[in-house]
């Protein structure tokens, strides 16, 4: 294979060639470290709590909403969802627009939406009423982003989102059919041909479409992936985004061993992933691409220091205070009905945990600067996080920006520490989920 490719304008360009040299054994002590730091700082030791804390004059918002029902749960997730049942749906609904309009009387304004689940669109009708009411509440919401599934992308109800939605994310997880039939999707949401026709169909619907993979499972192999990202890439949607398989306490039984592929094989795919996309699309994080660099995607944490959540088993992130809304159905309906908001815990972190998770998605996102340590902290990054920037720089994962002394770049080995330390992180939230979940009982659900 040529080593050049000629562009539509004659100029000669050079194909990507991501440089990950980390080796195996390097990442795995990665995984272990975060893992230590995840189990420390995630730890279920919360206060309780009954109210969200009022806004803090200048500081800039994102407001998140969860719809926690589907109507098919897949093995490999750890999302907060429930199997979707209509009555119990439309009621939640209308509790959500409540709690927003409790949002709103704080005095809380937002500069955008994201609206996550489950899937978000098992009721159409009511998801735009809602995004409706939520736009009429918060005025200065400039953009609002949802998720879907590949099943309801044709629905007849599926138009009524036009002009509310500015991003839609669809979960394709792969085109392959052996891989949509090893993660029981073949059945509920059609082939990857079919999936492929559907959005390629919504695609006039919304300004951004997104489509979602994951790579890790077992049996896919490079050739699998390149089909899965060539696919993608015809398409032509403004963002794809790649995430790796991830394994926690509650999936280890049903994915380790049975669907996720050998942790080594990881850097390898990753590596591939940025060989066929970079050129194509610009990378917003680790595992995210986008036709532009400035519009929002998943990782909405990265944009937003500070966010509100509202629904059932949805998080916010307030004045250095994490804060947890009950993961029970029944008490959410029953706090709402009540006049109180869904949150019943918090968590405050110490400006050191703060800095570091900020350090994390900062190496995440490929946008680690000492301005921003400096104006947010007070703090010098390379003296306040001395040990997390020194084995940074030594593994080859950050070097200084020579045209910005205050600016640090993020290689390629950073990038794939990036996807690493997130992916633990995202794990151990998962399993935070999954402690939340266990003591609910059937008149929970």
């Amino acid at each position: 294979m040529s080593s050049v490719i000629q562009t539509l304008s004659g100029a000669i360009a050079t194909p990507y060639q991501a440089n990950i040299t980390v080796p195996n054994w390097m990442l795995g002590s990665m995984e272990r470290v975060m893992q230590y730091y995840v189990d420390k700082n995630l730890r279920l030791d919360t206060l309780s709590a009954e109210m969200m804390p009022a806004p803090v004059e200048g500081k800039k918002y994102m407001l998140y909403a969860h719809i926690p029902f589907c109507h098919t749960l897949c093995s490999y997730c750890t999302f907060h969802r429930f199997m979707f049942k209509e009555d119990k749906a439309r009621a939640y609904f209308i509790s959500l627009r409540k709690e927003m309009e409790m949002v709103k009387a704080l005095g809380y304004d937002f500069e955008s939406m994201y609206i996550g689940g489950g899937t978000t669109t098992v009721l159409e009708d009511e998801l735009a009423r809602t995004i409706e009411h939520a736009k009429t509440l918060f005025p200065s919401i400039k953009e609002v982003s949802c998720e879907s599934d590949p099943q309801h992308l044709d629905s007849p109800g599926f138009k009524q989102l036009k002009g509310l939605v500015d991003r839609m994310s669809i979960g394709v997880q792969s085109f392959n059919d052996d891989i949509l039939k090893m993660t029981d999707r073949l059945d509920k949401f059609g082939t990857g041909q079919q999936t492929f026709d559907k959005i390629m169909g919504a695609k006039e619907l919304f300004p951004i479409i997104n489509v979602d993979l994951i790579f890790g499972f077992r049996g896919q192999t490079d050739e699998v992936i390149q089909h899965d990202l060539d696919m993608a890439s015809r398409l032509d949607p403004r963002q794809i985004t790649t995430y790796p398989l991830m394994i926690t306490h509650q999936t280890r039984k049903s994915v380790k061993g049975k669907l996720a592929a050998p942790q080594a094989d990881m850097a390898n795919q990753y590596r591939q992933i940025l060989n066929s996309l970079n050129g194509q699309y610009n990378q917003l994080s680790a595992w995210a691409f986008g036709k532009t660099d400035d519009e929002g995607f998943d990782e909405y944490v990265i944009d937003y220091d500070e966010y509100l959540g509202v629904g059932s088993g949805s998080f916010s992130f307030l004045n250095d205070t994490l804060y947890v809304n009950t993961f029970s159905l029944r008490k959410y309906q029953e706090r709402i009905a009540a006049g109180h908001m869904g949150v019943e815990q918090q968590k405050n972190y110490s400006k050191k945990d703060v800095m570091q998770y900020r350090f994390l998605l900062g190496m995440f996102s490929g946008r680690l600067s000492r301005k921003y340590f400096r104006d947010t902290f007070g703090v010098n990054l390379d003296t306040a996080l001395f040990k997390e920037m020194t084995s940074m720089k030594l593994i080859g994962a950050i070097k200084n920006d020579p045209r910005d002394p205050d600016n640090l770049i993020v290689t390629d080995n950073g990038k794939m520490m990036g996807l690493l330390m997130m992916k633990e992180f995202y794990s151990g939230m998962d399993n935070v989920r999954a402690q939340l979940r266990k003591p609910l009982k059937p008149c929970d659900m």
